[in-house]
């Protein structure tokens, strides 16, 4: 199985091992402790109870390195994240003892459910925008600890990713235009503070956008506009090296009618904020 992109080692054990001991801070498995005869080893598989997109599959194996050791099981068939799943597809076949099974399952359950429930959705968009040259992005509206992991299930499911963290980019937004006291004001600034960084102004005025394309900042947000203000944008900005993001209570009924707009991405905070988990079960053969 290919490792995560971009996500190290390091960052993938400390979630684990926070998951892990959640669930065994109160003491060993005691109801497999008792159901389970000892020594007993078994073939489980993992499916989906519903269709989707899979991420997360390397996170679940390496729960299962963490409680078993990475030579105290066998994988017997395997599917890779990004596939697409119908119900009932076998992800996973694992042979391992069943007592070590089932105090793994459900941390890698959890992790594996709600990462391929962020794939599915971004699959969703992808698939709502497709033929547009329209890219679904996510925001940094991330569950704390998971951020890393949420973005690659992001690029699992079809999208690109924003930036990671307030350091990596720099995104203009309100509040800093309204400290600044003005786009062209808070643009000056931070060419002058960080030029080396992609600078990306929101705007929600077509006023603003006018400021924002005279300093001819390389990326701009569309935030809360109308599909008939984003076409406007795409109008004004129609010849310059600028590119356009709409944001801003979207949803996937409208997803095409924006991108049709002719805006160069459509950011959706939901992808990694309100992603509902996808039903994945672990069942012993």
């Amino acid at each position: 199985m290919n490792a995560l992109a971009s996500v190290g080692p390091d960052e993938i054990g400390r979630v684990i091992s926070t998951a892990l001991a959640e669930d065994l801070r109160y003491g060993p498995d005691a109801t497999t402790a008792a159901c389970v005869p000892a020594g007993a080893v078994a073939t489980a598989t993992v499916s989906p109870r519903e269709p989707g997109t899979l991420a997360g599959l390397p996170v679940f194996v390496a729960v299962l390195d963490a409680v078993l050791g990475a030579s105290g099981y066998e994988i017997t068939m395997g599917r890779q994240d990004g596939d697409r799943l119908a119900a009932g597809d076998t992800v996973l076949a694992v042979r391992a003892p069943v007592a070590g099974l089932l105090t793994a399952e459900r941390t890698a359950l959890n992790l594996l459910c709600h990462l391929s429930g962020v794939a599915t959705a971004t699959a969703a968009w992808v698939d709502a925008v497709a033929g547009t040259g329209v890219s679904i992005r996510d925001s940094r509206k991330t569950l704390p600890g998971l951020r890393a992991l949420q973005k690659y299930a992001v690029r699992c499911g079809g999208g690109v990713n924003h930036r990671m963290g307030l350091g990596d980019a720099v995104l203009i937004k309100d509040n800093h235009v309204a400290a600044a006291g003005s786009v062209t004001a808070a643009i000056v600034a931070v060419r002058a503070h960080a030029a080396a960084l992609p600078c990306e102004v929101e705007v929600g005025t077509l006023d603003e956008l006018d400021e924002a394309l005279a300093a001819e900042v390389s990326l701009v947000l569309l935030d809360n506009m109308t599909v008939a203000q984003c076409a406007e944008s795409v109008r004004r900005a129609a010849g310059s090296n600028t590119e356009l993001e709409a944001s801003g209570g979207l949803t996937l009924d409208v997803a095409r009618a924006y991108a049709e707009t002719g805006v160069r991405y459509l950011s959706v905070g939901a992808l990694t904020h309100s992603a509902p988990a996808l039903d994945l079960g672990l069942d012993l053969c």
